[in-house]
């Protein structure tokens, strides 16, 4: 039995393909050069090129382009289990930045070690391509909740997918789940001001639906939550291997 067995990205990916042991060693040596990284330091810099991917194994990281002006944008934020710049190694330049937001580990993976292992893993390759697609299906409700939700439904749908890709890796559930994300962070995602973050969340709370404090998320009424939010989590994939 290998560490990578019960590692985030193990379970990440198992939603999707029963790992057979070959496949669960292909994924430890992609653990192998384990790396920690302070919070607020950069770890991916906008526009850097010849560097590697990461998984990461503890911790949050959030991904943002800056603007001219030095306005930020919060792209997504990445959980344990998730891949950091999986892109940025195919397309040889990275077209944003990664920040840990606390101190984080993660395995850096040189692309030609992934590379190898999804030339040998052709079922591996395809899980990693549908974590990939995921990841495209977010920044889609990303874009639809910036672009067309009220500020409640979008505070409602953000929180609720994070805790629905927290529950998948075993750090998060129906009752909540524990979040380092300051008010700042939640206005450069969601496009609102710092002040309208504030006044979102004591309404929600005041609503009896969500309570976002002391570094914690708890849903009071989460069905209350998915009627306000519209959200419906069929583009998060969770429901099973599709390959066995």
């Amino acid at each position: 039995m290998t560490s990578a067995e019960h590692s985030p990205l193990t379970r990440k990916l198992s939603a999707f393909v029963a790992l057979s042991e070959v496949e669960l060693a292909v994924l430890e040596r992609l653990h192998q050069r384990r790396r920690l990284f302070v919070a607020g330091r950069d770890m991916v810099h906008q526009g850097q090129s010849a560097q590697a991917a990461y998984i990461l194994s503890s911790g949050w990281v959030c991904s943002y382009k800056l603007q001219a002006d030095g306005t930020r944008q919060i792209v997504d934020f990445q959980v344990p289990g998730d891949f950091l710049g999986l892109r940025s190694v195919l397309l040889r330049t990275s077209d944003h930045s990664f920040e840990p937001i606390v101190d984080i580990e993660a395995a850096e993976v040189l692309a030609s070690d992934l590379l190898g292992a999804l030339a040998r893993t052709p079922r591996l390759a395809t899980a990693i391509l549908w974590a990939a697609s995921r990841d495209e299906a977010m920044v889609v409700e990303h874009l639809v909740g910036i672009g067309r939700r009220d500020a409640d439904a979008r505070m409602a749908h953000f929180l609720l997918e994070l805790g629905s890709r927290l529950a998948l890796v075993g750090v998060g559930s129906g009752e909540g789940f524990d979040c380092p994300l300051t008010q700042y962070h939640l206005a450069d995602t969601l496009g609102l001001s710092a002040v309208h973050v504030n006044r979102v969340l004591r309404h929600l709370r005041e609503e009896g639906l969500v309570t976002f404090r002391d570094g914690r998320v708890t849903f009071h009424d989460y069905g209350g939550l998915v009627d306000l939010a519209e959200f419906d989590p069929a583009y998060l994939d969770q429901t099973g291997p599709l390959l066995k």
